[in-house]
């Protein structure tokens, strides 16, 4: 049952709120990187653990949180994991010794996926099919409000930075606060509304209940999968270390480049969630998304071309696919199933992001990649290539089942 239209607006921006910080804390490693690596005299493979380890929970974790998030409603699981988050970088911003920064990164990890998974689950509910793109798109754009403000630090707080590695993750750690505030607030008004905050009706045996899933849905979830595979490992651990080794920028000229691929998306993923649900086409639109990643990293490696070009073609990536994806993996899976949907992408994608962060700062660490020797990042960019290429073929198979007899709508005009 649709809520109040009002109501709905509201829900979404307290959503945005609980979302924001915890993606600015997401990506505060990128910008402190190079301060760990020369005040506390980490490598390339323990800045890369302090992100892989986020996804290390949710590797068996994530599952059960789609189906907690089915059983007793997004917004009650929404709170407990901003929770979560929010302790996790108060001991992240302690930071010393570094296993208890490593464990504050974990315990942040814990809560952040199922967190997002929850307040996506909550807009599904709160909006029909016709607008849901634009929601989450809405969503996710206020989102990368946090991963803008996070790579652009250094400038705009560039005091703190000054002070060392340790005051950039305090205010990380306000910043997450405030989230948890947002989720509050969410949850409140859900549970006034008698609407998602109320129990579910999935059973624990949906937990293993996952291969009664369509064959298109499984092609949206290795696109995902791979996708942050790739964008996250990169853009958030090695991104901005690499602008400054292979092509020479200062910290806070790497943190500006780094960060419109975030601003493009502020702006531009409403636009394509818009589409999306105006005129359908959904399998094209992630063909066209998904194709960009790879070219990519080839414009990388293999030219001397502008910055802003690759940081261009990353940004409309990363604008058209979260608007498009999550909303279409709803169109293709019931709704008392779809945090259980959401969840099974998430255990992939921890694991992904896992492997990706471990991987690339061991290559990097192999080729000793560094300012003395740009050319040790090829292998990283290799790895990240080959699999945003991958993802691709899964959206040219996506879309050729979607037009055929079997499809949901995602690849013919607007279906309801």
């Amino acid at each position: 049952m649709q809520r109040d239209g009002r109501l709905k607006w509201l829900v979404l921006a307290l959503a945005s709120i609980a979302i924001a910080g915890n993606y600015y804390a997401f990506d505060s490693i990128a910008p402190v990187a190079d301060l760990l690596r020369t005040q506390r005299g980490f490598s390339q493979s323990q800045i890369g653990l302090l992100n892989a380890v986020l996804g290390l929970p949710n590797i068996p974790l994530s599952l059960a949180g789609g189906l907690l998030i089915d059983r007793f409603g997004a917004s009650r699981i929404a709170v407990g994991t901003a929770g979560l988050c929010f302790a996790g970088t108060i001991l992240s911003a302690i930071g010393d010794p570094f296993g208890l920064m490593v464990f504050g990164r974990l315990l942040f990890g814990i809560g952040q996926e199922t967190l997002l998974i929850a307040l996506l689950a909550g807009l599904a509910q709160w909006f029909h099919a016709r607008s849901a793109a634009l929601a989450m798109s809405l969503l996710f754009s206020l989102a990368r409000v946090g991963s803008y403000m996070a790579d652009i630090s250094p400038r705009w707080a560039a005091g703190l930075y000054d002070g060392g590695w340790q005051p950039p993750l305090w205010l990380a750690a306000g910043l997450t606060a405030i989230s948890f505030g947002g989720a509050l607030a969410y949850f409140s008004l859900d549970l006034h509304s008698r609407g998602t905050a109320a129990r579910g009706r999935q059973s624990w045996a949906g937990l293993f209940d996952v291969g009664g899933f369509d064959r298109s849905y499984w092609y949206i979830l290795t696109l995902n999968v791979l996708f942050a595979s790739v964008f996250f490992p990169f853009r958030s651990t090695f991104a901005i270390v690499y602008f400054q080794d292979a092509k020479g920028l200062t910290l806070g000229d790497a943190g500006l480049v780094n960060s419109w691929v975030f601003f493009t998306a502020i702006f531009a993923t409403p636009i394509f969630g818009l589409v999306a649900d105006r005129f359908g086409h959904r399998a094209s639109m992630l063909a066209l998304g998904a194709a960009l990643m790879p070219m990519t990293f080839l414009t990388l490696g293999a030219t001397h071309w502008s910055l802003w070009i690759s940081t261009a073609m990353m940004g409309l990536s990363f604008s058209v696919v979260p608007a498009v994806i999550w909303p279409a993996t709803a169109m293709l899976v019931a709704p008392r199933r779809l945090g259980t949907a959401y969840g099974l992408i998430n255990v992939l994608q921890s694991l992904g992001l896992t492997i990706c962060n471990l991987a690339a700062g061991r290559l990097n660490d192999a080729s000793r990649a560094g300012p003395h020797n740009p050319g040790g990042y090829a292998s990283m960019l290799w790895l990240f290539g080959l699999l945003a290429t991958v993802g691709f073929i899964a959206t040219v198979a996506l879309w050729v089942r979607e037009r055929g007899p079997n499809g949901h709508g995602l690849g013919s005009a607007v279906a309801d």
